[in-house]
């Protein structure tokens, strides 16, 4: 891929991270996107218990701003892709790590004006060979191998006429990815996005799967997402 692609998906590029609050623990993920797309704005969203939206808090090191939204990644990840800059926005857990040569992924797959969005594969920082296999299907995009955690990277003027994501807790990855699949393929990138196994070594890996799969199966029948993320903080601590 040519550097000058290269620079333009980095400079057009807004990164976007939803977060529970500041610490250190987004050390890692800040890095590694400044490692994979120096020179790209990176928005941190942080829930505001008061609900408030929309008030910077400067930056840190590592994200060029810092803003307060409602709690839950659907009001985060809207928020953060209003204050964005960027023609093109990825969305990423605040414990998931990039690839090195994301960019150069990107670029690849962006650089037709009909490619509108695209997912990495995923893996988890733990050497559980059932985590292996769960990462293995990622691979692939269905609406039980897609999810936020893989990172969601979109054009702006698409997310935006998909209507961004639902005001959801919970599972507004899988709505998002379920309205863009009826105009468009979603395609995985040849690359790796590592995230966090700490709820599977809590909870055991296949009772915390067994939790995941339930809670997908209530959506699809059609439970509220706000409930289900009830159940979900309760259960999968």
């Amino acid at each position: 891929m040519p550097a000058g692609a290269v620079r333009i998906i980095m400079t057009s590029l807004s990164i976007i991270i939803p977060t529970r609050r500041l610490g250190r623990h987004l050390e890692p993920c800040l890095d590694a996107c400044g490692r994979s797309f120096p020179g790209a704005e990176v928005i941190l969203v942080v829930a505001a218990d008061d609900g408030d939206s929309g008030e910077s808090a400067g930056a840190i090191e590592g994200a060029t701003r810092v803003l307060f939204a409602t709690p839950g990644r659907g009001p985060q990840c809207n928020a953060g892709a209003r204050a964005a800059v960027g023609e093109l926005l990825l969305f990423l857990h605040d414990d998931s790590i990039l690839p090195q040569q994301a960019a150069g992924l990107s670029a690849s797959a962006f650089d037709t004006d009909d490619a509108e969005l695209a997912c990495f594969r995923l893996r988890f920082d733990d050497a559980d060979w059932l985590l292996g296999v769960y990462g293995w299907f990622s691979r692939f995009d269905s609406i039980l191998t897609s999810f936020g955690d893989q990172g969601i990277l979109i054009r702006r003027r698409f997310f935006e006429q998909l209507g961004g994501f639902p005001e959801w807790p919970l599972f507004e990855d899988v709505d998002l990815l379920r309205r863009a699949r009826r105009r468009t393929r979603i395609p995985k990138l040849p690359g790796v996005v590592t995230t966090s196994a700490v709820r599977f070594r809590r909870n055991g890996v296949v009772r915390q799967q067994l939790m995941n799969a339930g809670l997908i199966l209530r959506y699809l029948l059609g439970e509220a997402p706000t409930r289900l993320a009830e159940i979900y903080e309760r259960d999968c601590r």
